[in-house]
């Protein structure tokens, strides 16, 4: 059985080498939707695969760290990313160019990590991600699959490759996990939500 939940976030980048002039050379923005998809051949005590309420804490907080920020390919132009930090509070730097396509690898990896790491409390069993999908407009989406967002040939993603400005990290519940996902540690999920 699959679910999904969607999640708004607002967010400026430049995306280089790409066909679109306006896209490669301008900081622009987009109203994004993520749609995040949980499978399991199980449910819960209560009859569902993952709670929907359990999906508002670890989830959207790496999903809404990307909200009001402007996200940053980490071998930009050096002045660029410089000036970019000087000038907001809220960013984040990748390892790969912010295209609807790499963002949904990125939050792929980071919610993968999530979910391997949690320690489930209500019975829940062999909860997997199955996708995620990043609308960047009413009309346009990416979708992104385990063998996607691993397969190296489309840029490989290190977690220690990616950073969230200390503002971001500020408005954290757990101001240390993005340290626990890296470090490889288990995440307690929250008995109610």
């Amino acid at each position: 059985m699959i679910i999904r939940k969607i999640f708004d976030f607002e967010n400026a980048h430049i995306v280089r080498f790409c066909s679109s002039k306006r896209c490669k050379t301008s900081i622009h923005g987009h109203s994004y939707k993520c749609e995040v998809l949980l499978e399991s051949n199980f449910l819960d005590n209560a009859g569902m695969v993952y709670d929907f309420g359990l999906m508002k804490d670890g989830i959207k907080t790496i999903v809404d760290s990307f909200d009001h920020a402007t996200t940053l390919y980490n071998k930009d132009d050096e002045n660029y990313i410089k000036d970019m930090k000087k000038h907001s509070k809220r960013w984040i730097e990748i390892p790969q160019n912010p295209s609807a396509e790499q963002f949904c690898r990125i939050f792929f990896v980071l919610i993968d990590k999530l979910l391997s790491l949690s320690l489930m409390n209500n019975g829940e069993k062999n909860v997997k991600l199955h996708s995620i999908i990043v609308h960047e407009t009413a009309t346009s989406y990416a979708q992104c699959f385990r063998d996607d967002a691993y397969n190296e040939n489309m840029g490989k993603i290190e977690l220690e490759d990616i950073k969230f400005s200390p503002d971001i990290i500020d408005e954290w519940e757990d101001k240390l996990l993005f340290e626990k996902i890296k470090a490889g540690k288990i995440i307690q999920t929250k008995k109610e939500c």
